[in-house]
């Protein structure tokens, strides 16, 4: 079958669209890869060490903070920042209901008592107004979630963590590089956590994490919890963790970041084709398009929309049968997962993520997307919804993100 063709408004109809293709970005990269694990084969060092020393000062540099501390995970880089904030068994931490299961997780699994507020239904992050409704004496910490790669509304959030002394730990494992009034996250609280996670914008090849902070004694303390607790000369001082970072993960995100704001770039050019042919084709009638707020950096390590009218299952059956990739993030919130049942929410408490879990459905966005493969996922919605389909502009139309209103 032959690529589309512009002229004719035609997608490919039989190419397969993967959700995600970690190999095409991988043959941009494979020889500056292949050196840089070569180099620690040379060398031997495989866990900290040199590489991830240089990667710690590169990520802190790119989001401009003091320190960057390398750990094993992105789980692993929330629960070392509860724990180095000082939250303790028992306190509570408000965080979203909308979001991967970590960042309730890490809450419990540090002992404290996750506090989960609804969220606010165009950007899908916590609502401020709900968070400072759910602010006890037992508050030991704030954790807003960057969902998919937008920034929460931090101001208010800030004025919060000032007027109550609560720190504010950001999950930002989706959300690297973004910003908010021109800041990148990881300097929009007390400690900032990412996420190398293979499918996330910077990934590595297997799991890794990363904290960022300006504040000296935290960035000690996480350096000393990765280890054990170990000051050095096997001086233990606190009971840690074993959360180090792999040397070939560090050898591979340090080529990866130097390619990383070309790549973001190239999500906000695949998410502004999508916006024009969603919206030229008159889906977005059913299909509401993911919006950047203003004073934002949207980074898209995922392009959500929501399906309108119950028409979910139908639009994702259709793609599936078409061989286009699309996935749901996330089916369940946090409040209705079994196990949380101890915390005694119930259906109807957040109505708005119960909602969104309802309704999301996120198409395939990463930058190597060829533009052919884009055409046919809006061609596969067009089918899905019984609309017909056209090509009204050039494939590399210039991207300019989409803004709310």
């Amino acid at each position: 079958m032959s690529p589309s063709n512009p002229r004719d408004g035609s997608a490919d109809s039989g190419s397969p669209v993967p959700f995600i293709d970690l190999v095409a970005q991988y043959g941009t990269i494979r020889n500056e890869v292949r050196e840089a694990v070569d180099r620690c084969f040379e060398t031997q060092t495989f866990i900290l060490g040199d590489e991830v020393v240089q990667l710690e000062h590169e990520i802190a540099a790119y989001c401009d903070s003091a320190f960057a501390i390398g750990c094993a995970s992105g789980t692993d880089a929330l629960i070392l920042a509860l724990l180095a904030a000082g939250v303790k068994p028992g306190d509570e931490v408000i965080t979203s209901p909308f979001t991967f299961f970590a960042s309730a997780g890490a809450i419990h699994r540090v002992g404290a008592i996750p506090v989960l507020v609804d969220i606010d239904p165009v950007s899908f992050n916590i609502d401020p107004a709900c968070v400072e409704k759910a602010i006890t004496s037992r508050t030991a910490a704030i954790m807003p979630v960057h969902i998919f790669g937008q920034c929460a509304e931090m101001e208010p959030l800030w004025r919060m963590a000032g007027a109550y002394d609560i720190p504010i730990i950001e999950d930002s494992a989706q959300a690297i590089g973004a910003e908010y009034r021109g800041r990148r996250t990881g300097v929009l609280g007390t400690i900032g956590c990412f996420s190398f996670f293979p499918t996330k914008n910077l990934g590595g090849a297997g799991d890794g994490g990363i904290m960022t902070t300006d504040n000296p004694e935290i960035a000690a303390r996480l350096k000393r919890l990765r280890v054990h607790g170990d000051t050095g000369g096997y001086n233990h001082v606190e009971v840690g963790f074993n959360s180090r970072l792999d040397a070939l993960q560090a050898a591979v995100l340090r080529v990866k970041l130097r390619h990383l704001d070309k790549w973001t770039d190239g999500r906000a050019r695949n998410a502004e084709r999508y916006e024009n042919l969603i919206q030229a084709n008159g889906l977005d009638d059913v299909i509401q398009l993911p919006q950047t707020l203003p004073g934002r950096r949207h980074v898209f390590n995922q392009f959500t929309t929501r399906i309108t009218g119950g028409r979910r299952a139908e639009v994702m059956k259709s793609l599936k049968e078409q061989q286009i990739g699309c996935a749901v993030y996330y089916p369940i919130p946090l409040h209705l997962q079994k196990c949380f049942a101890y915390l005694g929410y119930k259906q109807g408490d957040l109505p708005e993520a119960e909602r969104a879990a309802e309704e999301v459905l996120s198409l395939p966005i990463y930058t190597e997307l060829p533009a052919v493969h884009l055409e046919r996922v809006v061609q596969g919605l067009c089918k899905a919804l019984d609309r017909p389909y056209t090509l009204p502009f050039p494939a590399s139309a210039p991207a300019v993100q989409r803004k709310a209103a």
